[in-house]
């Protein structure tokens, strides 16, 4: 009996062992397909395989003994024990992240790198050009900017400090309200002189160029437009702001752009519909990042860029696209799209 014991404790100690040695990139793994529900999203997401994201989780259920996931043609779904996880996991990461984060700004200097994720449209025509004389002033801060219409997750460490359409709920996380982007059709000057400026009761004889993109709703188009669908309308369809705005300027159609474009010199023609859509925008960094120098010259810059009172761009009212004109006459000439390859191109 006592040899039993023994054996039994033995046993137990090495499954006790294993689950120890566990890897934390299995654990990962685990979070990221909980959260995606796929293979194929998920390896997307980590840079990785579909083969080998599953063969981290067939390591991982075997070391701790049980399945984590029930898989269908429909997806993952976690199981019982895979709930049952989860929260520990979550709280594994997130402590992980604040040991990264703790190291990303443990010197205080005004030196390193600062990682600013934006969507892609604010990001190359509102803060690249305005990036250029930041660091000719922060010679020592390199401002890693990430321009993309999929939102970059701060507390898991995508980015230090996003710029978003969506406002963050994770308490961890700072959250500014930096303004409102007014979105508002156009065309161009050929498009209107072939087929005229598009009316909402004569849309459906009209092309449309739309973006598709994860923070862009394929729906609000169609509500905008006061339609039940764009079945038949659209000509053109991206995921890139520059796309929309390259096909709008060589006549493909109508399409949605920031109610800046004009005021910074692009060729387009606003068309009144009546109608318009705003997104707010906003900031978000990790509450970690308010002791570090570098972190906070750039929150500073960023919202000193976006400030409402010195661009009427970014107020809560609708300005017409027109009128903005006037009133941003110093960011025409100082940050404007004139010979900027990417609203011009060849």
């Amino acid at each position: 009996m006592q040899q039993l014991l023994h054996r039994g404790a033995a046993l137990t100690q090495h499954r006790t062992d294993e689950v120890l040695n566990a890897s934390w990139d299995d654990l990962r793994s685990f979070l990221a397909c909980a959260k995606h529900k796929s293979f194929r999203n998920a390896a997307e997401a980590l840079g990785l395989t579909s083969t080998t994201l599953m063969r981290r989780i067939d390591r991982l259920e075997e070391c701790i003994g049980c399945k984590l996931f029930l898989r269908d043609q429909s997806g993952l779904t976690l199981s019982e024990e895979g709930l049952a996880m989860i929260a520990d996991a979550t709280e594994m990461e997130r402590h992980a992240f604040n040991i990264f984060r703790l190291a990303a700004q443990s010197s205080n200097e005004t030196a390193g790198t600062v990682r600013v994720a934006v969507t892609e449209g604010p990001g190359n025509f509102w803060i690249l050009p305005r990036l250029i004389d930041f660091q000719k002033t922060y010679r020592k801060i390199t401002v890693d900017l990430r321009c993309a219409m999929e939102q970059a997750d701060v507390a898991r460490l995508e980015a230090d400090i996003a710029i978003q359409l969506e406002r963050p709920t994770n308490p961890d996380l700072i959250v500014v309200r930096l303004g409102r982007l007014h979105i508002s059709a156009f065309v161009s000057e050929g498009y209107r002189k072939l087929y005229g400026v598009p009316t909402l009761p004569e849309i459906r004889n009209h092309r449309l160029v739309i973006q598709h993109a994860p923070q862009v709703d394929d729906s609000a188009y169609a509500r905008v437009l006061g339609l039940k669908s764009l079945e038949g309308l659209v000509g053109i369809k991206t995921n890139s702001s520059i796309g929309v705005l390259y096909a709008i300027e060589r006549g493909a159609g109508m399409g949605f752009l920031p109610t800046s474009l004009v005021a910074l010199g692009a060729d387009l023609v606003a068309v009144d519909l009546g109608v318009h859509h705003h997104a707010d925008l906003w900031l978000a960094y990790h509450k970690e990042f308010r002791s570090s120098d570098r972190h906070k010259i750039v929150i500073d810059w960023i919202k000193k860029i976006f400030d409402p009172k010195t661009y009427p761009c970014f107020r809560d009212e609708f300005i017409h696209p027109n009128d903005l004109v006037p009133l941003m006459v110093g960011s025409r000439e100082n940050f404007g799209l004139d010979g900027y390859l990417a609203a011009h191109p060849f």
